[in-house]
């Protein structure tokens, strides 16, 4: 199926979008036009497979071939059609954070917590720059925290705790001070020789659970 050249351009009975596979074919002739294959659809499905959406808990109209991603559990669309949150706490989701989360350029909530994905948190990520909550707490990514996070700046929430990300947290050009609004694992005893730096934190947490204010 993939070496099937598939032409419809020019009828004029198709209907958009195409059914999602189909977009994913190369020698599809529409593969490039986004009314026929949503760039915010395939950047999900990215994400879902990247994940392991098929152990998910609840992905209800995951993956489905007609309809709108807008439908999909967890997804939030904008009156446009743009997809302006991705909620899926506590949802069972594994593997790795797609770096094509960055595609979804409306994004304005993206909440991951409690779940068991791993790996590096995506530089990508930094192009999200609509992002307002950012909330990835009680996974298991590791590595060093992205200097592209300084970017978003309409950001507002960000946490991250109950991680395994070690280095020196960017700093983030913003005013909010509530004390839930910046909180990573910069508290003592930590898992690591040096805890997490993170000046800029709101709240720290230890590698015991334990959360308290950081002091300024």
């Amino acid at each position: 199926f993939d070496d099937t050249n598939i032409h419809l351009r020019g009828n004029p009975g198709i209907l958009h979008p195409a059914p999602l596979m189909l977009c994913f074919q190369k020698k599809f002739d529409l593969v490039n036009e986004t009314r026929m294959c949503p760039p915010e659809r395939n950047a999900l499905k990215e994400f879902y497979e990247s994940a392991k959406g098929q152990d998910w808990t609840n992905s209800t109209m995951w993956m489905d071939p007609y309809e709108s991603f807008c439908k999909w559990h967890g997804v939030t669309c904008s009156k446009t059609n743009h997809t302006v949150e991705v909620n899926l706490t506590n949802n069972a989701l594994s593997g790795t954070l797609s770096e094509h989360i960055a595609d979804l350029t409306h994004l304005m909530i993206l909440d991951l917590a409690d779940n068991d994905l791993m790996g590096s948190i995506p530089k990508e990520i930094g192009r999200l720059s609509k992002l307002v909550r950012l909330r990835l707490p009680y996974n298991r990514f590791g590595g060093e925290m992205p200097s592209e996070l300084k970017n978003l700046s309409e950001l507002e929430l960000a946490q991250f705790h109950a991680n395994r990300i070690s280095g020196t947290m960017p700093l983030l050009d913003w005013d909010n001070q509530e004390q839930s609004s910046y909180i990573t694992d910069c508290g003592n005893p930590s898992d690591f020789e040096t805890s997490l730096n993170c000046t800029e934190c709101s709240m720290c947490c230890n590698s015991q659970g334990d959360c308290y204010p950081q002091e300024k």
